[in-house]
């Protein structure tokens, strides 16, 4: 039987996994981040839910949508990437973990994950971001949001954005991205949880509000 994608109908209201999720390209690396409710609808399940996920070194997801399903496909990706490197004696590369993802969910496509991704990392290429649907599409950019919280987001990014941004002045866009957002969906909120990647290596970082 195929799966269908979770949305009920009670008194009147339709129950879908909401978010806001950010990927952002600076100077010499990428910033990922996304608030922290899960939330169903109207219905918050979880004020400390996490969205943003280190998948291999200096290479990081942020995702929307269900997070049990969000979980199974950063477990997937990461240990496929494990055994690249044990494989080949490399590190994947950051195209090669979004396309891996990307398999991943078109293989799934009669029962997919739920969920939209941002792939984003550091490489010989230097910094990529990469967005993916729910059935493995694979877009390359400099910045992107996904997520209930999206067209709010989006419009912050698009304003603020500039080539080669330092890694602070990235991070205080991304903020101020999802703090609009979360200032408008209901669906979104409690926190931010971020992910920068960059020459020293990954750091994560976690803010309530």
């Amino acid at each position: 039987m195929e799966r269908q994608i979770p949305q009920m109908q009670q008194s009147g209201y339709s129950w879908i996994p909401g978010a806001t999720t950010v990927g952002v390209v600076f100077q010499n690396g990428v910033i990922l981040a996304s608030e922290k409710r899960v939330a169903y609808g109207y219905l918050v399940v979880s004020r400390g839910g996490k969205k943003v996920f280190k998948i291999a070194n200096q290479i990081g997801a942020a995702c929307a949508g269900l997070v049990s399903d969000m979980q199974t496909l950063v477990r997937e990706v990461e240990a496929n990437a494990n055994l690249f490197t044990l494989e080949v004696g490399r590190d994947i590369s950051v195209r090669s973990a979004a396309k891996l993802m990307s398999n991943i969910l078109f293989n799934r496509r009669m029962s997919p994950l739920i969920t939209q991704t941002i792939v984003g990392g550091l490489d010989s290429e230097g910094p990529s971001l990469y967005v993916l649907d729910v059935l493995g599409s694979v877009l390359p950019d400099e910045y992107a949001v996904v997520g209930s919280g999206m067209e709010i987001a989006v419009g912050v990014l698009e304003e603020g954005y500039k080539k080669g941004m330092t890694a602070q002045g990235a991070k205080d866009l991304v903020t101020r991205a999802i703090k609009s957002a979360i200032s408008r969906d209901v669906m979104s909120g409690d926190g931010i949880d971020f992910l920068v990647i960059s020459n020293e290596g990954i750091t994560e970082e976690s803010i309530r509000f």
